[in-house]
């Protein structure tokens, strides 16, 4: 099942403990609270690069992993060259405690020993 932008913008401001209200102040009015909550529902899918670029500033995340939620850009897969397996942690770009990580590492191994089976 594929993050959409929307999941993964919320989970992000989520993760950074924002509020829409600080998000719109952070972008200087860019992004207003209703915009960016319309976004985090799904009611819009494709919001200007321009807007993604300032929310990619605001969280600190890459601005072409938003391009390609977006569907400006094509998954990085299919953008890249070489033997590269697996793609970046779904959880990069979020403030894990070492608890955490273990905790979905640990996870992670109990997903695929059922795939084995």
């Amino acid at each position: 099942m594929k993050v959409t932008l929307g999941q993964y913008l919320a989970s992000i401001r989520n993760d950074r403990k924002m509020s829409l209200r600080q998000v719109e102040e952070a972008s200087g009015k860019e992004v207003s609270n209703a915009y960016l909550s319309q976004l985090e529902n799904g009611k819009i899918q494709q919001p200007s690069p321009t807007i993604l670029n300032k929310l990619a500033e605001i969280y600190g995340i890459e601005y072409t992993t938003l391009m390609e939620l977006a569907g400006y850009l094509p998954p990085a897969s299919s953008r890249e060259a070489g033997d590269r397996h697996g793609r970046v942690a779904t959880f990069a770009d979020h403030n894990l405690s070492v608890d955490e990580e273990a905790q979905l590492l640990e996870y992670l191994q109990f997903i695929r020993s059922r795939k084995r089976t």
